[in-house]
């Protein structure tokens, strides 16, 4: 298996599950440092980012040469890229399973995903660009936020228009959200290719730079109805994660984004008795997903921490160039 990504807490944890489930991982990351190259029994491989004209061939040349029998990305921004390369990597014999690319530029878009929310009747925060702010009643707490950021990067929080007409001339592409008080939740989704939803919830108890660091699952009707109504507006298909809030307003609940990756905390739901990992797999490979393995246990906590792994001379990984791709056949004919 090929994780992308494994600096990150997705990939991460991601890799070492599919290692101690008996596979062989190869991981990848832009940063030679990042502590996932380091994980026992993994195959490290550094590439450059996915917006670097390098990507592609570089990522290419290590299917051909590894041969993963599948590629699971974590990072949103590689998403996009790698749902231009499916029919490439399935020539190599790399499977992936992906959402569309419409569905992914509403998980990277919040305007767009607002937009199709809205369409759909899916509740969501009322949500403006920088030329809306007119719009905006006062009286209000207000976000504001990259229109493409992740992670709770650039996310600022401001009580007047006022200031938030300060904030967007110094968030780049900015969007404006009310504030949204009340338990904030993420649910871990399975998507079946017959459109057939499993979805495990969690309150986010503590997060730190957009990372549930402590978690515990808990069982909403109104939330699983709300979730699934979500992934369908978008047309999402394989794993994804949805945020959003049980806002104290009694059985009110509001989406804030939808991820269309696995999310951070995801070992949570494992524990908790779904088969996350498992029937994933299923599907990528053309198996049923058995949605009663997803079932699940509520009341389950999780708690991550920072660890050590590695304490010693300089590790193999940070020495490591970033590789030169091969020019590799365009569909063309032509060189990339």
């Amino acid at each position: 298996m090929l994780v992308t990504a494994v600096g990150g807490a997705p990939g991460f944890d991601l890799a070492r599950v599919l290692h101690l489930a008996g596979y062989q991982v190869i991981g990848t990351d832009t940063n030679p440092l990042a502590a996932g190259l380091f994980l026992p029994g993994l195959t490290p491989r550094v590439v450059p980012p996915s917006r670097d004209a390098r990507y592609t061939g570089a990522l290419l040349d290590i299917c051909r040469s590894e041969r993963p029998a599948a590629l699971i990305p974590t990072d949103e921004s590689e998403i996009l890229r790698l749902v231009e390369l499916r029919d490439q990597l399935h020539a190599l014999g790399v499977r992936t399973w992906l959402p569309s690319p419409a569905a992914m530029t509403a998980c990277h878009d919040k305007a767009e995903f607002h937009r199709l929310a809205r369409l759909h009747g899916v509740p969501t925060p009322r949500t403006w660009l920088p030329a809306e702010l007119d719009r905006i009643p006062e009286g209000i707490d207000l976000v504001v936020k990259p229109r493409r950021g992740h992670g709770g990067k650039g996310l600022h929080i401001c009580h007047t228009v006022r200031q938030a007409r300060v904030l967007c001339e110094l968030v780049d592409d900015p969007l404006v959200q009310e504030r949204i008080s009340g338990s904030e939740f993420t649910a871990d989704c399975l998507i079946d290719h017959d459109g057939n939803v499993s979805a495990i919830t969690r309150h986010r108890l503590t997060v730190r730079n957009g990372l549930s660091v402590a978690a515990r699952t808990f069982h909403d009707d109104q939330v699983a109805k709300t979730v699934t109504a979500t992934v369908a507006a978008l047309g999402m298909t394989g794993l994804c994660c949805v945020q959003g809030f049980l806002t104290d307003d009694p059985g009110r609940v509001l989406i804030t984004e939808v991820n269309g990756r696995i999310a951070g905390a995801f070992p949570i739901s494992e524990a908790a008795g779904a088969d996350l990992i498992g029937q994933f797999l299923n599907g990528m490979f053309g198996r049923a997903v058995n949605h009663d393995r997803l079932r699940y246990t509520p009341d389950i906590h999780l708690i991550k921490y920072v660890d050590t792994i590695v304490a010693g001379p300089t590790p193999l990984a940070a020495t490591r160039p970033i590789p030169s791709p091969v020019p590799s056949p365009s569909p063309n004919g032509g060189l990339r």
